[in-house]
């Protein structure tokens, strides 16, 4: 069963969208099945793989409401291996209409239960809020991956988060893990930057991730053409940043960190630069209409185990 990693953080600004697209196409490049789900109303993360917005495509928005299933709402990107289920500015009324809705926490997860199997990644990306929506994000999530910058802000909004996480492993998801803190838009050469990344490093020790990415024009420019990062400029800093996260939680994976328990067969596929590169040469080559894929049978979610603990938000010294 695939593994469900949302990408979240409440500040916004922070890399959310641009990390949840690019890492979902660095797993897809590796030749790993990949599914992204747009849970942001702002619909970032669809528009920068491509698609325009359509009110009549079936969207996240229909998910949670019950109206469509998630296999009506695969679309399949340039990438071989990697599909999207988009978002709509509909969503935002989600968060009202699900108000007096009964186990209203678990639609997300409910509705990606049918496809899981189909995928060895399913990445989210959520919305600048701990709202509804967000909320349903973490609940159908088996980790969290947190996109921050090396600011002082950054680090007092990172404690309202894992105290929101903490709350919902006491009574919504107890197996939620923390996948790792990646921090973006980094520039190495500022006191701040490496101030910030110590404080972080032993606060969360081998929870805050190696990779780091930086500040890049190429990163900044793919969205508007439509593109992962790495199908614009594959060897652009940016691309290669998040093929080498993409390396990092695979062999994460592979280990079983941030995860109570396994589940399934551990990703064992090597991710290199290399790999990455003939994987979009060869989606380059051979980009197939973007209709829904077909198939696969639903399996219930399984498996049991501890729970990890995470710090009290008020011990993180903020004074870097």
């Amino acid at each position: 069963m695939g593994r469900v990693i949302a990408v979240a953080n409440q500040k916004g600004g922070v890399g959310k969208s641009t990390t949840a697209i690019n890492l979902a196409a660095s797993f897809a490049a590796a030749e790993v099945n990949t599914l992204l789900v747009d849970c942001d109303p702002q619909s970032n993360a669809t528009s920068g793989l491509g698609f325009v917005k359509d009110p009549e495509r079936v969207s996240s928005y229909h998910l949670l409401m019950g109206a469509a299933s998630a296999e009506e709402a695969l679309l399949k990107t340039e990438l071989d291996q990697l599909w999207l289920i988009p978002s709509h500015k509909n969503l935002l009324g989600a968060n009202l209409e699900l108000v007096d809705a009964d186990a209203r926490e678990y639609r997300m997860r409910e509705a990606l239960v049918p496809v899981r199997d189909r995928f060895q990644f399913v990445v989210l990306d959520c919305p600048p809020a701990l709202d509804l929506l967000t909320l349903n994000a973490l609940v159908a999530a088996d980790t969290v991956l947190i996109p921050m910058q090396g600011e002082y802000f950054a680090l007092e909004g990172i404690s309202e988060l894992l105290d929101t996480i903490e709350r919902i492993r006491a009574g919504l998801n107890p197996e939620l893990g923390i996948e790792g803190v990646v921090l973006t838009m980094f520039d190495e050469r500022t006191n701040l930057s490496q101030q910030v990344k110590n404080e972080l490093k032993n606060y969360f020790g081998e929870k805050l991730c190696g990779t780091t990415v930086p500040r890049n024009i190429r990163l900044a420019e793919a969205p508007s053409h439509g593109k992962a990062a790495l199908m614009y400029d594959p060897r652009s800093k940016g691309a290669e940043s998040y093929i080498r996260l993409a390396k990092e939680i695979i062999e994460r994976q592979a280990s079983g960190f941030g995860l109570p328990a396994a589940e399934g067969q551990p990703v064992t596929t090597e991710v290199t630069e290399e790999h990455a590169a003939e994987g979009v040469a060869e989606a380059s080559a051979g980009v197939t209409s973007a209709q829904p894929d077909s198939g696969a049978v639903a399996q219930e979610q399984g498996g049991e185990g501890g729970v990890e603990e995470i710090p009290a938000p008020a011990e993180m010294d903020k004074s870097a």
